[in-house]
């Protein structure tokens, strides 16, 4: 063909006319993801017979097509293209079971016909997304099978407000219906496949698409009007010339499916000179692709990688009833609620059925659609009630299912690595949200948590941990979700490495050189050890170490100290040589010990409230960290004693850590009660600010302590705070009482209706709930020890210990 031909894909007798020598050329529009499209695609198919299909997608993924036919193909499926350079920018076409184009790949392989896609190259849409990322009004752009355009069948409520963002907002508008989608349904969806001729829907879908691109003031390039996006001018371009070519070659025909918006550019008239400088010069970057698992969930969502498309679980469902859908649909949903111990029986069914009928025939709908069968569900079944119906579309509207591809698909090492480990671990990624339970001393969840922790490390959040209802450092607790995205994070974690042991590994060792802080990389420590990376471990000591030795900032030292300790622990479960870690983090504890005290002076509130944190957190590492793991260093603990004596009596030091300090030394049993008396007493004395005294209540009992719990069962405290509280001048009473509600307001329910009922009954009668003399009903006025010894015999079975000998009498032995 020389330049001066024109390719006419088709006759002017509309899709089904005589085409040029080559034969006839069919152009199917199709609404992407559309069920009615796709039996209309899947009939037109075996009343022309083609000799190709060529279907609106990537050329790249042609090689992939036969992998449609493997019996390990479980749509929803995505192709997915990623920069070969830049694995994290990529790009998916999703296909769904009732998605046109699926339908005509599927026609293809069965009936040994060749299929081909003919959209514009990944390679240029994958650089046209690049340039777009620096594009504001392009942010949410993504390539696929959103790249450039919207199509019949785009969710309406994200849709642009022009003809080319919405077209079958324009089509239902000019057919007097104000519910695109519902109209849609009404023309397609509801159609049967086997009503007149198999060509007509396509035949006035592209009279309207016809007219609908003819809309619009101004004029494009081409001469298109001004509805016409610029990118599909190119994309139009690359697609007529991939149809003279095949027309070129197959003399028994051709049929095109792609979106309905482009078959009046492909009908046009144009040389091939004009098309070939159309994607002349165009933006080129390396790709590789390969089919990925795609979810229902993941088609309906609109933005990002969705498809838009609201309802994919009922779309599927129409595709596959063969007859009596609606039927089919409820006895669906009375059997999901069924599960859900709703009492739903055949009669709601049947009745549901005939009120779905009902409404259509109300609404001037030939057949019920989704929004009756749902008035239907929420009226008979769900007596109502959206709480029921919510759980519907979740599960059925929506739905979770997870598509699955064939072990033979392409991938990036690293992903074959994930799959094979997934297999021999038996987890399997699922689109479903679910939580999971692992003990460590067993080998398989041993393996699955490693394998968890070196996603994480590499940036593909398929688990996220959650607070285990185990105290025990045994007990790991997972909430798993599968999203197809990750599949984008695995192929850009392909870099650092072909296996998840060495890629993370790699990962963590460059984390750790490109950490900001000490904090940072004692996470980064952590988190080597949850994963056993051993390889890491080393060199991320290496550095946690130089960087502890140059840092002087105490706030820092003291956050980079919990985590170490934590560390620690894993040890035992895990089976981890921690004593180089044992070793400095005790040497981080002896530099918070001597710069703490000179570190806590003249700060302001804020700040105070941030050292405290620090306060907590290194007591707690210290008790963690024992003395056993710290061989030749001394008495940590009573040297961290130390520490918070000096802090105590300071008075440079806040109120706030010097609450906290009394407090820490009083729970511990280093501090008598007459002597945190005695220091509360000083603090609420007249001198002192009523600020500064706030602030030490705050520190002593804020901060979910169970302060509450300490002034109700000690009088004499809360005698204190009473009598101090009630004589605090009221022009500083406001300043104070911001504070004071924040730290009351911490105490349980329960615990600060006690506490008032007590100071409600004056300093006279009120007494210690445990005290001699209280008055209250229950409690003697002194202690029973003879009462208090008979619990021990018991204590010591839950311990595991042997009774006494005097106490056979009250435990039996056999007990």
């Amino acid at each position: 063909m020389t330049g001066t031909d024109r390719t006419g894909s088709g006759g002017s007798g509309g899709p089904g006319g005589a085409g040029e020598p080559g034969g006839r050329t069919i152009l199917l529009g199709v609404r992407h993801h559309g069920p009615g499209s796709a039996r209309a695609v899947r009939a037109a198919l075996d009343a022309v017979r083609p000799g190709i299909v060529l279907v609106e997608g990537p050329p790249e993924a042609d090689a992939l097509i036969p992998l449609a036919a493997d019996e390990d193909m479980r749509p929803p499926v995505a192709l997915l293209a990623h920069a070969v350079d830049e694995p994290g920018r990529s790009a998916f076409w999703p296909l769904a079971e009732f998605s046109p184009e699926w339908v005509a790949v599927r026609w293809a392989l069965e009936h040994d016909v060749p299929a081909r896609f003919i959209d514009l190259p990944a390679t240029h849409t994958l650089a046209w997304q690049a340039a777009d990322d620096h594009d504001k009004d392009h942010a949410d752009g993504q390539a696929g099978d959103r790249a450039g355009r919207r199509e019949p069948g785009d969710r309406p409520g994200t849709a642009a407000p022009d003809v080319r963002g919405d077209p079958l907002a324009a089509l239902a508008a000019a057919a007097g219906h104000d519910d695109p989608e519902r109209w849609w349904e009404d023309v397609i969806e509801h159609r049967s496949p086997g009503e007149g001729d198999a060509l007509a829907p396509f035949t006035a879908l592209e009279e309207a698409m016809t007219a609908l691109r003819e809309t619009g003031e101004g004029e494009g390039e081409g001469g298109e009007r001004g509805a016409v996006d610029a990118r599909d001018l190119v994309r139009e371009a690359h697609m007529r010339l991939q149809v003279r070519a095949a027309r070129r070659e197959f003399a028994q025909g051709v049929a095109v499916v792609c979106g309905a918006w482009h078959v009046p550019a492909l009908r046009r008239p144009a040389t091939v000179a004009a098309d070939r400088a159309l994607v002349k010069g165009l933006p080129r970057t390396k790709v590789e692709m390969t089919w990925v698992p795609w979810t229902h969930r993941r088609l309906s969502r609109a933005g990002g990688y969705g498809a838009g498309i609201e309802s994919p679980g009922w779309y599927a469902h129409l595709f596959a009833a063969a007859d009596r859908p609606v039927e089919r649909w409820l006895t669906k949903v009375a059997g999901l609620l069924r599960d859900e111990d709703r009492i739903v029986s055949p009669a709601h069914v049947i009745e549901a059925t005939r009120l779905a009928g009902t409404l259509a025939v109300l609404r001037g709908r030939p057949l019920p659609g989704l929004g009756e069968t749902t008035d239907a569900v929420r009226a008979v079944m769900c007596d109502g009630s959206d709480v029921p119906l919510a759980l519907v579309h979740d599960r059925l509207v929506v739905g979770d299912v997870l598509g699955e591809v064939p072990p033979g698909a392409p991938a990036v090492p690293l992903q074959r690595d994930l799959t094979r480990i997934q297999r021999r671990l038996r987890l399997k990624p699922e689109p479903a949200q679910r939580e999971l339970e692992l003990d460590l001393r067993k080998e398989t969840d041993a393996g699955r948590s490693r394998l968890l922790h070196r996603l994480r490390l590499l940036g593909v959040g398929w688990g996220e941990p959650v607070a285990s209802r185990s105290t025990g450092t045994f007990r790991e607790t997972w909430r798993l979700r599968w999203e197809p995205e990750l599949s984008v994070r695995v192929a850009e974690a392909g870099v650092w490495g072909t296996t998840v042991l060495s890629a993370a590994t790699a990962r963590a060792e460059t984390d750790a050189v490109t950490a900001r802080d000490l904090a940072g990389i004692t996470a980064l420590a952590e988190r080597c050890l949850l994963a056993e990376l051993p390889d890491a471990l080393a060199p991320v000591m290496r550095i946690l170490a130089d960087r502890a030795a140059l840092d002087t900032d105490v706030g820092h030292l003291a956050q980079a100290l919990p985590a170490l300790v934590r560390s620690l622990r894993y040890g035992d479960v895990r089976g981890t040589d921690t004593g180089a870690l044992a070793e400095l983090a005790a040497g981080l504890a002896e530099r918070v010990f001597v710069g703490l005290p000179a570190a806590c002076a003249a700060l302001d509130a804020d700040a105070a409230e941030e050292m405290r944190g620090h306060v907590d957190a290194v007591h707690t590492a210290v008790g963690l960290l024992g003395d056993a793991l710290t061989p030749g260093r001394g008495d940590l603990g009573s040297r961290w004693r130390a520490v918070l004596r000096t802090l105590s009596a300071r008075d440079t030091v806040p109120g706030t850590v010097r609450g906290r300090a009394v407090r820490l030394l009083l729970d511990d049993d280093e501090l008598a009660p007459e002597e945190a008396v005695r220091l509360m007493g000083l603090v609420l004395s007249p001198g002192t600010p009523p600020a500064d005294a706030a602030a030490w209540i705050e520190g002593f009992v804020g901060g979910g302590s169970g302060g509450g719990m300490l002034l109700l069962h000690d009088d004499r405290l809360l005698g204190l705070v009473d009598a101090w509280l009630t004589g605090v001048p009221a022009d500083a009473f406001t300043d104070v009482l911001p504070l004071l509600r924040r730290t009351f307001s911490a105490f349980e329910p329960g615990v600060r209706r006690s506490l008032g009922e007590l100071v409600g009954r004056g300093p006279e009668a009120r007494g210690s709930v445990t005290g001699a003399g209280s008055g209250i009903p229950g409690f003697a006025t002194g202690l029973d020890t003879e009462r208090a010894d008979a619990v021990l015999p018991v204590v010591r079975l839950l311990l595991g210990r042997d009774p006494a000998p005097d106490d056979n009498d009250l435990v039996g032995a056999d007990t």
